[in-house]
């Protein structure tokens, strides 16, 4: 492989010129272009009244950032329409949430024919080109329209739902259908790969070949599972950084000697940010010894506001924040801080480092890599405990994690006790074997293998 091309939704902010995200993802891909070289491709984050063709580039490191604008329209239609009114919710098992309006599903394929036709004229015959997520699973086809030779991956870091979910889908079978234009389609857990082939072999007569190959369509391909990772030995490294220390020691002094439990998510329905408030409440009822011991810092930056189902999230969050905070409350202990702001990877490890807890809770989730980062950034002689969603992928490989279940309140009550009253060999104990997987399963390994599966493909 002489080129990696990857494209996605978005790209990360030029060097100086944005604020680093909270996620893993960028930082991820980043890493896979460090070593290849090539080019990013994805839409600048900007939108316009109307649509340009023009693409921007920039280089930086060894590779070059390129990305389209879009319209007003494109961007109503294809992200605040299909892609996160009607994939991410369906992905997320709450079809209650789905909007199926059939302009979005039209704005949807649009734009990805749209990005197909700005980046053929930027590919080389030999590159291999690496799709990234639900906003742009036609967009392999598209380019197999145009005429585009190379290798092609498209990688969902996002549940794939049941096949009884995918066909709410109106355009369920065409969307399927796309994915097989690809040479390789990889999926975070074998979960989801089994709801993928669920769908593929009952609902478009595929057929599952010995050697692990999924014919339909009359298309063959691989499909495979490739949970992705995080680079665990910097994350380790920036939580002994002295800006990090500078963030652990400010919470530290506010915290006056109280535990503390930490959630770090963008600010979502599929979080159970909302659950976890009200089963820390129950904790303080059940088991009254943590009142005035014990502080939650929720780490929430706010996205999608464009979305009504994110603006009533938040209302109902401010509500229960208020709700427990006035009920609880002391004139020297605020019991819940809910902070809806980015931080930087340097200032999560400090403020991880500082934490007791973890608590990881979403109702459905691809990964999640808040879990692997927060357990990286341990301190071996005195490391947290990490509470975990049985419905997070990492919960398949975090097994040493305390596994709750989102959706039973009194599990997360008596993990949260748990994790708070753990004796230190137990957490020693469990924070090695939890490192080891975080180690063994990087970053690295995640690139590697898609790619190296890309590349016999």
């Amino acid at each position: 492989m002489r080129r990696l091309v990857i494209v996605s939704n978005r790209v990360p902010p030029v060097k100086g010129r944005g604020r680093a995200a909270a996620g893993g993802l960028a930082a991820g891909l980043s890493s896979a272009l460090k070593a290849f070289g090539g080019l990013w491709f994805g839409w600048s984050g900007e939108v316009k009244d109307t649509q340009e063709t023009k693409v921007t580039t920039v280089k930086q490191d060894n590779y070059t950032l390129a990305t389209l604008h879009l319209s007003k329209e494109n961007h109503e239609e294809y992200y605040n329409g299909f892609a996160n009114r009607a994939l991410w919710p369906l992905c997320h098992y709450r079809p209650n949430l789905v909007a199926y309006d059939r302009s979005f599903s039209v704005g949807y394929y649009r734009v990805n024919s749209l990005f197909a036709e700005a980046i053929l004229p930027l590919l080389e015959a030999d590159d291999t080109v690496w799709v990234q997520d639900y906003h742009l699973i036609p967009l392999g086809a598209e380019l197999k329209r145009l005429g585009a030779r190379q290798k092609i991956g498209f990688f969902m870091h996002i549940p794939w739902p049941a096949s009884e979910l995918v066909v709410t889908l109106p355009e369920h079978r065409a969307l399927v259908r796309s994915m097989f234009s690809y040479d390789v389609v990889g999926f975070q857990t074998d979960r989801d790969v089994q709801s993928f082939l669920d769908y593929v072999i009952r609902e478009a007569d595929g057929t599952l070949d010995p050697d692990g190959r999924v014919t339909c369509f009359g298309q063959t391909i691989c499909v495979r599972a490739f949970p992705i990772g995080i680079d665990a030995k910097s994350i380790a490294a920036l939580a002994v950084q002295p800006e990090a220390h500078e963030h652990a020691v400010r919470l530290v002094d506010s915290l006056a000697g109280r535990q503390l439990i930490i959630g770090v998510d963008r600010l979502d329905y599929s979080k159970g940010i909302d659950r976890r408030f009200s089963a820390y409440a129950k904790l303080l009822v059940r088991y009254p010894e943590h009142k005035a011991k014990v502080s939650f810092l929720q780490i929430a930056p706010p996205s999608r506001m464009d979305v009504s189902a994110y603006r009533a999230m938040r209302r109902e969050l401010e509500r229960l924040l208020g709700r427990i905070n006035g009920e609880f409350a002391d004139y020297d202990w605020v019991p819940l801080r809910y902070v809806n702001k980015t931080y930087n990877h340097m200032a999560l490890a400090g403020l991880y480092r500082t934490a007791q807890v973890a608590f990881v809770t979403p109702l459905r989730d691809g990964m999640n890599l808040v879990a692997k980062e927060y357990v990286a950034a341990q301190d071996p002689e005195n490391p947290g405990v990490l509470i975990l969603s049985r419905f997070a992928g990492a919960a398949r490989q975090l097994r040493e994690a305390l596994i709750v279940n989102p959706f039973d309140e009194q599990s997360m009550v008596d993990a949260l006790h748990r994790g708070l009253s753990m004796p230190l060999e137990e957490r020693k104990s469990r924070w090695r074997s939890l490192m080891t997987n975080v180690e063994e399963h990087d970053i690295g390994r995640w690139r590697d293998s898609f790619l190296g599966a890309l590349t016999e493909a």
